[in-house]
């Protein structure tokens, strides 16, 4: 009997331990979404576009990868890797469907200052050619990269390591407005370091902090050395660049192929600086010798892991900022959902396996994300394809961009963060939503150009969050008590059968970043709710359980929430008068809430709405509704529901 309880135990706990294989299959499919979205893959409406956004992207992959290797500060064939493996393992792992994944400019421009520490450009003359070394690249050239690719697996280690601990859901900190400022402010950093090139000024590395005004000041102190044929050549291709890539926006809906001007003025720089000799008669730089094919992968230094602490953090806080805000963007624009912490280990792999083969830090760049948009991909095969032509430049086009001149690619980068800064377009914006939102962007970006991108996001964030701490207790309640749900049946003239609802929820709580996901999720449940309870409604019914918005919570929407609801329509009332204040964030939520209500054809009214909260929706939304929204009490609102339906009784059902 013993020995029967102790087997009868046994399969017990083995049941209990051993994991179902569709616990597995779950588990594999949530952390590698390629397993979920390419059984699924429909050949004949998505193999075509995607083929077509797959080309124009390695278009801009291969030049960027160029220009943003030299902006790491190493030699440009290592930007080409870093444009082909990264992109692979984001798209094994990577959730976002429309992100470009490769060398961005902000973490390049991070990874430099670590190169240019640890192997400044004196110790060139210190080394020499090596056989044995990587390509046939110098030694100066193999320690550089060693240094970049250090950085990128250190940065790529504290992103799985972020991925572990479950910080994605700490991503409701970075508001719009942070990341706005941050991205814009290492923009302008990568514009300026671009001077010397546009200019032709030879000029010493300047970094640190205020570094942005002292190289400024430099070339000031020595404009007498502009190089006129480089000035001219890079005005040329930042008008050509810019016009095309105008009309290319202006019809993209009427050509179904754009014109890859990047490629174009590539070929056409090189060929007129391999005829006339440029190099030798003025005096131009050009990119150099760039060898074939992809060396065998070796491990970075680890030996000097702990010098490179600072920037690897950088990279890994900027790069993931950016990237999570085009996720985000892309998913919200193609209506699919991502998961804020898968992405932490998407990007975190993408920066631990390529530093294995001599790859620069890399991010998601809103440029080749735009390019996506435009050229109608799908899905991530279209990166996929991209890698299989940077392939065929690697190992056969590559010696042939000798020839090609350092202010043109200079110009292509200048050119390709016109995204980022035009941004500083929001400041109207955010002044006429929340004027601290406004102040907060300024302060960022003021401290990103004054020291760094990582110091502007850091500072960004805790700013945001004293603010908030600090307006809270300022509100007029901060109950999570206080919401009511109000119930009334409504019986219409043309319909004496159908029982139509009007909801009433009143909202007491500021909307803020702190609660703005929160508030979305509450109010997707309750129209979840009404979406379940798909019957009559009786003359006297049980009141409804109360709905509770947590101010302090970070919420996530469900999937389900996203589903169309029933064909039966009934209207929903927010009391805003607790509203007391809101930012950018808090206004957007409440828009989005408004238009999903609207997909779901649900009519969505405001009540007690203060003069600012509606100045601030009407800016942001530009809501174009046939019907008035905004009321100045719930009764006036439900009176105009009473007019509108023709409704011959309207009685109270419950109040809570």
């Amino acid at each position: 009997m013993t020995g029967a309880k102790r087997k009868k135990k046994s399969m017990i706990w083995r049941k209990m331990h051993t994991p179902h294989c569709e616990d597995i299959k779950q588990w594999c499919r949530r952390r590698l979404p390629i397993l979920d979205w390419a059984p699924r893959y429909n050949l004949k409406e998505n193999l075509l576009p995607d083929t077509v956004s797959g080309i124009m992207l390695a278009v801009q992959q291969v030049t960027q990868g160029l220009a943003f290797a030299i902006l790491s500060s190493v030699h440009p064939v290592f930007g080409l890797y870093g444009s082909l493996f990264p992109a692979i393992i984001y798209a094994i792992f990577g959730m976002g469907r429309h992100v470009a994944t490769g060398t961005f400019a902000l973490t390049s421009l991070i990874s430099a200052n670590a190169v240019e520490r640890l192997v400044p450009q004196s110790s060139r003359n210190l080394t020499v050619q090596s056989n044995s070394s990587v390509l046939g690249l110098s030694d100066f050239e193999v320690q550089r990269i060693g240094v970049a690719a250090a950085v990128s697996f250190l940065g790529g280690v504290i992103q799985v390591a972020m991925f572990v601990l479950q910080l994605g859901s700490a991503t409701f900190l970075l508001t719009e407005p942070v990341i706005s400022a941050m991205t814009t402010g290492a923009a302008t950093h990568v514009v300026t370091s671009q001077v010397k090139y546009l200019l032709g000024i030879k000029m010493p590395y300047i970094s640190g902090p205020l570094g942005f005004f002292y190289i400024y000041a430099y070339v000031f102190e020595n404009i007498k050395s502009v190089q006129l044929e480089a000035l001219l050549l890079s005005l040329l291709s930042i008008v050509v660049l810019v016009l095309v890539k105008e009309l290319n926006e202006q019809f993209k809906r009427k050509i179904k192929i754009v014109l890859p001007v990047d490629l174009v003025l590539i070929i056409a720089a090189s060929f007129a600086c391999y005829c006339t000799n440029m190099e030798n008669t003025y005096g131009l730089e050009v990119v150099g010798h760039i060898p074939k094919g992809i060396p065998p992968p070796r491990a970075p230094p680890m030996n000097i892991l702990a010098a490179v602490m600072t920037e690897a953090f950088g990279v890994a806080l900027v790069g993931y900022v950016a990237s999570l805000a085009l996720a985000q963007g892309s998913a919200r624009k193609f209506k699919y959902s991502i998961d804020d912490n898968q992405e932490f280990l998407a990007h975190g792999l993408s920066n631990v396996i390529p530093s294995f083969f001599f790859c620069i830090p890399s991010a998601a760049a809103m440029g080749r994300t735009a390019g996506l948009y435009s050229t109608g991909a799908k899905t991530q095969v279209a990166c996929l394809i991209s890698c299989l032509f940077i392939l065929i430049v690697i190992y056969a086009v590559g010696p042939l961009l000798y020839w090609l001149p350092m202010c043109v690619l200079a110009s292509i980068i200048v050119v390709g963060l016109k995204g980022m800064l035009i941004q500083f377009r929001d400041l109207k914006k955010y002044w006429n939503v929340d004027k601290i939102d406004w102040g907060i962007w300024v302060s960022t970006y003021i401290f990103t150009i004054c020291f760094a991108a990582n110091v502007g996001l850091l500072f960004g964030v805790v700013c945001t969050i004293a603010i908030a701490i600090g307006r809270f207790p300022r509100a007029k309640t901060l109950s999570i008590k206080n919401m009511k749900e109000m119930e009334f049946k409504v019986k219409t003239e043309t319909d004496e059968e159908t029982l139509q609802q009007v909801k009433i929820i009143s909202i007491n709580n500021p909307l803020v970043f702190l609660n703005a996901k929160k508030f979305h999720t509450d109010l997707m449940n309750v129209m979840q709710k009404e979406n379940a309870s798909n019957q009559p409604f009786d003359d006297i019914s049980k009141c409804e359980q109360n709905m509770l918005l947590n101010s302090l919570s970070n919420g996530n929407c469900n999937e389900e929430a996203s589903q169309p609801c029933p064909h039966n329509k009934f209207a929903l009332v927010l009391d805003c008068g607790g509203v007391t204040f809101f930012d950018y964030s808090g206004i957007s939520m409440l828009v989005e809430v408004y238009m999903d209500c609207k997909d779901r054809n649900v009519d969505v009214l405001l009540a007690n709405c203060t003069a600012s909260l509606i100045k601030a929706v009407k800016y942001y939304g530009n809501l174009d509704s046939e019907n008035p929204i905004f009321f100045e009490s719930v009764s006036a609102a439900v009176s105009n529901i009473y007019s509108n339906k023709n409704v011959s009784k309207l009685s109270e059902h419950s109040e809570v």
